[in-house]
C-alpha cells in the first residue's frame, strides 16, 4: 500500500461513521482509529480568564479598568488563530536531523510552502509544510512524540 492510498483511506474514514479499520496486504498491514475527542481542551482557557477577572476589580477600583482589556485583548486573539494539523499519523520532529536546527520556534514567520515539521509515517520522513502566512504563537507536540490524522501541532497568528 502507498502513501497516497492511506490517505485516502483516511479521508474515507473521517468523512464516514467508522471508528477503525484495518486492512493487510503481501506489504503489510495500516489500521486506522478515529480520534474521538477534540473540542473538550478548547473551553478550559476562557474559563480560566474569567476566574482571574473578578478578584482585581476587589482590589482595587484603579487597577480593574486596566486589568479589564488586558483579559479582553487575549481572548480575541485565540478567537483567530489559525492551527496546523497533522495530515497523517506518525511520529513528528521538529528538526531533519539531531545535529539540525529546529524549522520553527515560538515567534517564527512562516509563508506557504516553509517547512514547519517533519512526520515520520511507516519509515518514510514527510515535511510538513505550512498552508498559511503568519507567526507561530504556540507549539503543541514535543519533539519525537506520536501524533493522530488531525491532531493540531501549531497555533499560528495569520498575518
Amino acid at each position: 500500500m502507498d502513501l497516497k492510498q492511506i490517505h485516502e483511506l483516511i479521508k474515507i474514514v473521517n468523512k464516514s461513521n467508522i471508528g477503525e479499520i484495518s486492512i493487510e496486504d503481501k506489504d503489510g498491514k495500516v489500521t486506522i482509529k478515529q480520534k474521538e475527542e477534540q473540542v473538550v481542551t478548547v473551553a478550559a482557557p476562557p474559563q480560566q480568564v474569567y476566574n482571574v477577572a473578578p478578584p482585581p476589580p476587589a482590589a482595587a477600583p484603579a487597577a480593574a479598568p486596566a486589568s479589564a482589556p488586558a483579559a479582553a485583548a487575549p481572548a480575541p486573539k485565540a478567537d483567530n488563530l489559525m492551527t496546523i494539523k497533522s495530515p497523517m499519523i506518525g511520529t513528528f520532529y521538529r528538526k531533519s536531523a539531531p545535529d539540525k536546527p529546529n524549522f520553527v520556534e515560538v515567534g517564527t514567520a512562516i509563508e506557504p510552502g516553509k517547512v514547519v515539521c517533519i512526520i515520520e509515517a511507516m519509515k518514510l520522513f514527510n515535511e510538513i509544510e505550512a498552508e498559511i502566512k503568519g507567526k507561530i504563537v504556540k507549539i503543541l507536540v514535543d519533539d519525537s512524540s506520536p501524533v493522530e490524522y488531525d491532531q493540531p501541532l501549531f497555533l499560528v497568528e495569520p498575518a
